[in-house]
């Protein structure tokens, strides 16, 4: 399940469509979940535990941590799982956070 402010819930080619306008995709499963069942093109894994921290790091920390730039504030993301909850979790995270 996918999740992005303005649109709660995402289908699987809205998300396509939304990553060829360079939208950051950061899926919030375990890293071994991602080994178990795959890694979904062109996201970035961070486990909800680490989301908090990675989205107030630095951005040189996070582009170290990540392999990818930080996003600001006002950049498009969309959050991913399995199931929809922990992605609902990571938005009302970023939300928290400033994140629009």
């Amino acid at each position: 399940s996918l999740c992005a402010a303005a649109e709660q819930n995402l289908s699987y080619q809205e998300l396509k469509d939304l990553k060829k306008a360079h939208v950051l995709h950061i899926d919030v499963r375990e890293r071994w979940e991602i080994e178990r069942f795959g890694k979904i093109p062109e996201s970035i894994n961070i486990p909800l535990g680490e989301l908090m921290e990675a989205l107030q790091m630095n951005p040189t920390e996070f582009k170290e941590q990540y392999n990818q730039k930080m996003p600001s504030k006002s950049d498009p993301v969309v959050f991913s799982c399995l199931a929809g909850t922990r992605s609902k979790q990571a938005l009302g995270f970023a939300t928290s956070l400033g994140f629009s």
